[in-house]
């Protein structure tokens, strides 16, 4: 899809109506994306509860014909550092084709009876790119009950770069929806970038 005003609009729309600083957010974004065509976007507003705080975060995630682009912006109340209650927005740019993996895991009620084209009531979109990894060890073991000796270790590393939840619940079924043409496109967007 190219950079249309009606994509353009769509995405400020979809800022604003997130509620969450959206002069700021758009400001932000805008200024990563310059002047490329935005293929497709998503705009997920998320709420945690932190002791006896409510914290409020947006992620953004544009993905435009040779980059995809993350957005967070993470409220905090007042501290020693600011009287004031303060926002922090950070931007980071990754060409598509450092785009390593994209995970789209889909929770779906009754899959005996499911039909295709039901939108799931949850989704979980991850994407890596080799920024972050995650690695979890454990102990190795061999298979004799009575061995002592020590195994070394064995285990996995996980790139973790990004993960958002979406629930239909939560979130409501257009911003599953949007996840999920979010990720198709992304996922198109790396082949296309590897050839």
């Amino acid at each position: 899809m190219a950079k249309t005003s009606t994509t353009t609009q769509g995405l400020r729309a979809a800022i604003e109506r997130s509620g969450y600083y959206p002069a700021l957010v758009a400001e932000a974004v805008e200024a990563a994306v310059g002047g490329e065509p935005i293929r497709s976007y998503l705009v997920h507003q998320e709420t945690t509860f932190d002791q006896n705080e409510v914290r409020r975060h947006v992620t953004v995630l544009v993905l435009t014909g040779n980059r995809f682009i993350v957005s967070h912006t993470d409220e905090q109340a007042a501290d020693t550092t600011s009287p004031t209650p303060y926002a922090t927005t950070s931007t980071e740019s990754v060409k598509l084709g450092r785009i390593s993996s994209v995970v789209l895991s889909r929770v779906v009620a009754n899959p005996e009876s499911y039909k295709p084209g039901t939108l799931p009531r949850e989704v979980v979109l991850t994407i890596g790119w080799g920024a972050v990894s995650r690695i979890d060890l454990e102990p190795a073991a061999c298979g004799d009950p009575n061995c002592d000796a020590d195994h070394g270790y064995t285990g996995s590393s996980t790139a973790d770069d990004l993960s958002l939840r979406v629930s239909e619940a939560g979130d409501g079924p257009e911003t599953v929806r949007q996840t999920l043409v979010f990720a198709q496109s992304l996922s198109e967007a790396t082949v296309d970038a590897t050839r």
